[in-house]
């Protein structure tokens, strides 16, 4: 629901000072977020759930590239929480990026804080979820962001659109679920089952009559939006008897990939082109599993929505599509491998090449030492995770705070550069299983080449690893296997056409090379998007200094903040 209303401009007290300062080339809007807990049957089960303005998935903001938005978060739950815009770069504006004492505190039950959020950049399909702990199992929503005004998109405009998000069911209350986990040193649950826009589908009990359908017509073209929020696995996604034509990622232009499933990692976004060009019939969407290591997930079947054909009658057996199997790294390699860039004249990209700051980072998963081995992990310990050995630890105050204020203690800017050296992919010896713990950040220079190399390590569970970096896009310019060779690996690299992301898979015991220019001064997190690892401590943060210019600097602070408690 979209409010444009005088209340708003009390709401936006805290902005006014800023002035001038940050002005949209766009139209400006305006939402009201309500987060209330509201009864949902899943599964023949009924249970209360954090959601936003009542509904699974929340609403959807609706934007043109360049637009402003602001989006009033009213409280009305039971335990502080903030919001964060997946993708949206937020130019000079980390003040309102929203990871939980990253860039702010949370926005305390029974109060409000209203977000600034700054479009630049980016067209296409991002999204909105919870950054506290697992809330983003039930808070999020969709980001449409529509091409400029007289502009349109690099293909023939579709004849409509539609929006599909892949999600995770808990019978149980997430956050408990976490805490217990975190308590106890083990595995959390797995989920109970996947979603497509708040369903589990018609091959779950009690969710026939539920089950999302998709109307269409015959012989138009539609443009799906997909995003996948499920918390702990990748997933695998295709339509019966119909062709994808993939054509964005991330809000970003690609060369089109026409292809039969695709593997979309948690939080990344897909556009798609869909041709209604089968016999008018109903067949099924599905979704399932991609894991590659040996871990615990959600094996209990995929979800479906039902793509429908006006006018049309459902059969007795309604066509499903063929998935490849759970752990099927070839299939999700081989679509993977096909993205790139559009890379257009209207579209153009722009690969750094001259890089001036290098991080080499390890992810890994790692053991804590517990007590008297008391713990549900492996060897009686508790599990961890890590980036270069350090397993972050989350303040009690926000970094952001911390640096603009400067508050000491809060965290330290000595994250290495590299990591303790050992043969990443190959046995692991037990002195390179424990990580140090602390909250420790890397500081970047305005305006550096920044080139991050990450490598996935054979550590207690070797899979595949989805890292997301706010604040910035960055091109994925290479990939591979094994222990990466600084001598052979980029000779391989794509500085032509490469995928400009803002999350990408760290293949299981290889590597993936990220490039982006520090040109966002700001607070920014950097973890693993699969719930349990950023849980476990797979973070950092980047501080990006300011310029030399008012241009080129953060912007002020606002008037309020929610306060830490």
């Amino acid at each position: 629901m979209e409010f444009k209303k005088m209340s708003w401009v009390f709401a936006f007290a805290g902005f006014m000072f800023l002035g001038g300062i940050c002005k949209a080339n766009g139209h400006t809007h305006y939402y009201d977020f309500v987060l209330t807990e509201s009864n949902f049957t899943r599964l023949c089960e009924t249970k209360s759930i954090l959601t936003v303005n009542g509904t699974l998935p929340g609403p959807t903001i609706t934007v043109r590239k360049g637009d402003t938005a602001y989006v009033n978060v009213h409280n009305q739950g039971s335990y502080g929480l903030t919001l964060h815009w997946h993708g949206v770069k937020q130019p000079r504006n980390p003040w309102y990026d929203g990871p939980e004492n990253i860039t702010q505190c949370p926005i305390q039950a029974g109060s409000n804080f209203t977000y600034w959020i700054i479009f630049s950049t980016e067209e296409g399909t991002l999204w909105w979820h919870a950054h506290s702990d697992w809330t983003r199992a039930t808070v999020y929503g969709a980001i449409i962001i529509l091409p400029a005004l007289n502009t349109t998109y690099p293909f023939t405009t579709p004849d409509a659109e539609e929006t599909l998000v892949l999600g995770s069911w808990y019978k149980g209350d997430v956050n408990e679920i976490i805490e217990n986990a975190l308590a106890t040193g083990g595995d959390p649950n797995v989920s109970d089952a996947f979603t497509i826009n708040g369903e589990p589908g018609d091959l779950f009990k009690c969710s026939n009559a539920t089950t999302y359908r998709w109307v269409v017509n015959y012989g138009k073209t539609y443009l799906l939006r997909l995003i996948n929020a499920v918390l702990n696995e990748e997933m695998f996604f295709a339509i019966a008897n119909h062709n994808l034509t993939v054509v964005a990622q991330d809000g970003a232009y690609l060369k089109p990939i026409t292809t039969s499933y695709l593997m979309i990692t948690p939080g990344q976004t897909m556009d798609i082109l869909v041709v209604a060009n089968q016999s008018p019939s109903s067949y099924h969407v599905a979704s399932g599993p991609f894991v590659d290591g040996d871990v615990a997930f959600n094996k209990n079947g995929n979800t479906t929505a039902i793509l429908q054909y006006n006018g049309s009658t459902t059969p007795s057996t309604i066509p499903t599509p063929t998935l490849p199997n759970p752990t099927d790294g070839t299939a999700a390699s081989n679509f993977t491998m096909q993205v790139r860039a559009l890379a257009s004249k209207d579209y153009p990209i722009s690969v750094p090449l001259n890089i001036t700051h290098t991080l080499f980072i390890s992810v890994s998963v790692n053991e804590r030492i517990c007590p008297n081995s008391s713990c549900d992990g492996p060897n009686d310990n508790a599990l961890a995770a890590s980036l270069n050995n350090i397993s972050f630890v989350t303040p009690s105050i926000d970094i952001l705070q911390a640096y603009y204020g400067k508050i000491y203690g809060v965290y330290s800017a000595n994250f290495p550069h590299k990591p303790y050296i050992f043969n990443f992919t190959g046995h692991v010896r037990n002195d390179t299983i424990y990580p140090n713990f602390g909250t420790k950040v890397r500081m970047i220079e305005y305006g550096e080449e920044v080139e991050i190399i990450y490598q996935g390590t054979n550590m207690i569970a070797a899979e595949n690893h989805p890292m997301h970096l706010h604040g910035f896009s960055f091109y994925l310019v290479g990939t591979g296997t094994g222990n990466f060779d600084p001598n052979q690996a980029p000779k391989t690299y794509n500085l032509v056409d490469p995928p400009e992301v803002n999350t990408i898979g760290v293949p299981k015991n290889g590597w993936a090379t990220v490039r982006f220019k520090a040109d966002n001064p700001g607070v920014w997190f950097m973890h693993c998007h699969l719930e349990r690892h950023a849980s476990w401590g797979m973070a950092t943060v980047l501080i990006v200094t300011n310029g030399n210019t008012n241009e080129t600097s953060m912007l002020p602070a606002p008037a309020y903040m929610p306060p830490c408690t």
